[in-house]
């Protein structure tokens, strides 16, 4: 049985500002380039069945950066639609909701957890029999990827919130004892030889 691996693009302008980001499509930075070529050594030598990405330019390049050929683009994968609240930041909103929180009550104008938890269930659906070929790979967003790790071992979309998931990184989903579990999450890739580590957040 194989693995499912979820792969955060790489930093933009507005990740690194902590402001929603849904259907604008923005371009890496250039420091969201070198981490996403970062992730192509963490990766080599990995051979997958199949390697989905969301249609944005920034996963799209995370993709290609890392090493990975996309078989295909698949809709469901792009991030949370945040309606009216695209481009804010949470701080931002706080000021007008006090209490909005995105894990329960979703965005205006945009999608709500159970909306995005039935998007992502289609991916699953889509893609949890080619597990039984080898590995697969997903490129996509940080609420999205979030989404489906806590679908994929029978949480609420809700559950999501208590899954960090910082810019290029890497997540494992699979098995134990048929069981679907979490091998391991939001893993950086180990900085190239004589080179500084990233710091410790990012988002």
């Amino acid at each position: 049985m194989g693995e499912l691996l979820l792969i955060r693009h790489g930093e933009t302008t507005w990740s690194a500002s902590r402001r929603h980001t849904s259907y604008t499509d923005l371009e890496l930075t250039a420091d969201g380039e070198r981490q996403a070529r970062v992730l192509a050594a963490f990766l080599a030598g990995r051979r997958f069945v199949k390697v989905l990405a969301s249609p944005r330019v920034r996963a799209l390049r995370t993709a290609q950066l890392a090493g990975l050929t996309v078989d295909a683009v698949d809709e469901d994968l792009v991030e949370w639609n945040y309606g009216e609240y695209e481009g804010r930041t949470t701080v931002d909103i706080h000021q007008d909701d006090a209490h909005w929180n995105i894990w329960t009550d979703g965005c205006p104008g945009g999608e709500s957890p159970a909306q995005v938890g039935e998007r992502l269930d289609h991916v699953l659906d889509r893609v949890a029999p080619l597990l039984d070929q080898g590995t697969v790979a997903l490129v996509g967003h940080a609420h999205s990827l979030r989404v489906l790790g806590a679908r994929w071992i029978g949480l609420p979309p809700s559950a999501g919130g208590l899954l960090r998931l910082d810019t290029a990184t890497v997540s494992v989903l699979g098995h134990e004892h048929g069981r679907r579990v979490i091998l391991r999450w939001n893993q950086p890739a180990p900085p190239a030889p004589g080179t500084a580590p990233d710091s410790p957040v990012r988002h």
